[in-house]
């Protein structure tokens, strides 16, 4: 049997354990601040239901064949205790989490060779622990090689499609320009759509290009498409739609992964000697907005 352990069951972390705890081949365990029984969640194909094992105490815990880490990035080293105890010989560790940095983040608490870098684009909500709504079906990308093939095949018996890609590097870049654009509605509290104008547009566009210019510089490949759909996601988004997760947070009072989100555009463009203006700008006003905010560094 394959041991899995998923530390911090949130929308992302508690979905994916309950979709891995319907194999039974899989043992499920799941790390936590706060005890719950059991996991419930509502997914387009019906209710799913899970018991994993729920520890509070990282003493608690044991070392299993997998580790996947879906922590916000600002909790990494919060990471530390459970990583020495869940982490053994032959152990490997999924960073689902948002960014380009997975690999950076976490260098200095697992050994590199053992990290899987996981792209996941996973709309969900948690609405109190261990009830979560899953709105759409999910994927998952992860580097190409054997570490990636085994933990895609974790996820066969699921409905959210796992594979390797051969070119990470793109994928992660290319969600990340999907996801630059949702600093605006986090700072101004309004979808898109219904404000814009040709300014807004100006903004949105800089914020996405200068996204996109620095993905390249750091060897990914991002079509001019990619740039055009999310502007156009922005322009046609409807007032009152769900918004990210970065907005979620401020509303909530919750710190925000915004050097995930966008400081990792200007710290990267500064790398390059990209200008990246947009970002920056809204990046310093939503950090003066009075809401919390972490540096991930």
């Amino acid at each position: 049997m394959t041991t899995i352990a998923v530390i911090g069951p949130g929308a992302i972390g508690g979905t994916i354990a309950a979709w891995l705890a319907q194999n039974p081949a899989l043992s499920v365990t799941v790390c936590a601040r706060t005890f719950f029984t059991d996991l419930e969640v509502a997914t387009p194909s019906g209710t799913i239901v899970a018991s994993p094992e729920v520890l509070t105490n990282p003493a608690q815990a044991r070392p299993v064949d997998w580790v996947m880490v879906a922590t916000k990035t600002y909790d990494v080293d919060g990471t530390g205790p459970w990583l020495d105890q869940l982490v053994g010989e032959t152990s490997r560790v999924a960073i689902i989490q948002n960014g380009v940095e997975h690999v950076r983040l976490f260098s200095h608490l697992v050994s590199p060779e053992r990290l899987v870098p996981v792209m996941i684009n996973l709309p969900a909500a948690r609405h109190a622990p261990g009830r979560i709504v899953q709105s759409r079906h999910g994927i998952i990308a992860v580097p190409a090689g054997r570490n990636g093939e085994d933990l895609v095949a974790l996820f066969a018996h699921t409905e959210i499609a796992a594979s390797t890609d051969a070119d990470f590097l793109s994928q992660a870049w290319i969600k990340l320009c999907s996801n630059s654009a949702a600093i605006f509605p986090a700072l101004t509290l309004r979808s898109t759509g219904p404000v814009w104008n040709a300014d807004v547009a100006a903004i949105i566009r800089g914020v996405v290009e200068e996204c996109a210019a620095v993905g390249r510089a750091e060897g990914a490949s991002i079509p001019q498409s990619v740039v055009d759909a999310t502007i156009e996601s922005a322009r046609t988004m409807a007032e009152g739609s769900a918004g990210s997760s970065l907005q979620a947070d401020r509303m909530a009072g919750h710190k925000m992964e915004i050097d995930a989100r966008n400081g990792v555009i200007v710290r990267l463009g500064e790398n390059h000697g990209i200008p990246t203006p947009m970002n920056k700008m809204l990046v310093t006003l939503l950090a003066a907005s009075g809401s919390p905010w972490v540096v991930a560094g």
